[in-house]
């Protein structure tokens, strides 16, 4: 068994089961790491999410706010588990990120690799640079 020395450990417990928390796990929602990028014609989010069922993921977007929500349960719900140790945080976890209007939105794509959620948000086409062509006319002069 691995031994570690924490001289707040004991402090951390105690605090916990004054709040009401004797497992060590909280229940208020939290955030999750993030990257974002912009690769080629789309923005990417990449969302740390270790150790959460897929089907636990709740992923919605209204209007350019993009929610993401995900739980994760504690081994010790199961029959016949009894817990030793739970360092890991457990829980509700969401992360809200506002989309800029550039971004299609009716077109992100999911994918749950590896405990890294992935979301690939198109450019709109609006947005996408394009060249302006000037034509050989003669421009007309106004009057006043």
């Amino acid at each position: 068994m691995l031994m570690r020395t924490d001289p707040f450990r004991e402090f951390d417990r105690l605090s916990r089961q004054f709040f009401g928390d004797p497992v060590g796990t909280w229940t208020r929602p939290t955030a999750m790491p993030m990257d974002a990028y912009r690769e080629g014609d789309e923005y990417v989010i990449a969302l740390d999410l270790p150790g959460v069922d897929p089907d636990a993921i709740d992923i919605d977007v209204e209007r350019n706010m993009l929610t993401v929500k995900a739980e994760r349960r504690p081994a010790g719900d199961r029959d016949g588990v009894q817990m030793e140790l739970a360092e890991r945080p457990l829980g509700a976890f969401s992360r809200q990120v506002v989309l800029a209007d550039t971004l299609d939105t009716r077109q992100i794509a999911a994918d749950y690799d590896a405990g890294v959620l992935t979301l690939r948000i198109p450019i709109a086409e609006r947005a996408k640079p394009r060249k302006i062509s000037i034509g050989g006319g003669k421009h007309k002069q106004i009057e006043s």
